[in-house]
């Protein structure tokens, strides 16, 4: 059986300096977070008492999260309701079922991003999504074409999305609508001149 790894010992100072133990070091509740969320397990003691303080610490933490622009994660309704619970006869259950809740939350992460891998493709992708957004910019330039007074090439047939137009076919859409205002203009100088 292999030995479980011991938690990192910190010790909190009256100055209210944090030092680690294990790398000898003074640290922040900055640093405190990174830890936490590197999964490295410690527990704080007073310095001076011996007091176990790690759970105001660690709520010492979340209050400072709490107070970055953009990280909240605790609403408003669920505070009141928690405050609510100190002192009531509900109050020796909470702690066990927010446990319950956080680790189902956790084991169910793995999951729910392969399920948002999938439906959007893959990862940092957004596949499926991404064709769909090309086609509906397809359709919206051949219906834009449709009713555009200068319509594409006398042929009407659509341009092909600027992805799939070939140097050696002609160019771009750019050089595309070059030659095409190039010709209008040819146009236009000929009923110029007739006249």
């Amino acid at each position: 059986m292999a030995d479980e790894k011991q938690p990192v010992t910190i010790k909190k100072y009256a100055n209210r300096r944090l030092y680690n133990t294990g790398t000898s070091t003074y640290v922040t509740l900055e640093d405190l977070a990174v830890m936490v969320k590197n999964g490295e397990d410690f527990v704080v003691f007073d310095a001076k008492s011996g007091e176990d303080i790690t759970r105001s610490v660690l709520a010492q933490i979340i209050f400072e999260q709490e107070n970055k622009e953009g990280q909240s994660l605790l609403p408003i309704a669920f505070l009141r309701q928690l405050i609510r619970f100190y002192g009531d006869s509900m109050q020796m259950m909470v702690p066990h079922f927010l446990e319950q809740s956080m680790s189902t939350l956790t084991s169910q992460q793995g999951k729910f991003r392969e399920q948002m891998e999938k439906a959007f493709g893959g990862v940092g992708g957004f596949g499926p999504m991404e064709d769909q957004v090309r086609r509906n910019m397809e359709m919206f330039e051949k219906t834009f074409a449709m009713f555009s007074p200068f319509g594409r090439q006398a042929s009407n047939k659509p341009a092909e999305p600027a992805d799939k137009a070939s140097p050696a076919a002609g160019g771009t859409e750019m050089d595309d609508l070059k030659r095409q205002l190039d010709d209008l203009q040819k146009r236009l100088d000929k009923m110029g001149s007739k006249d």
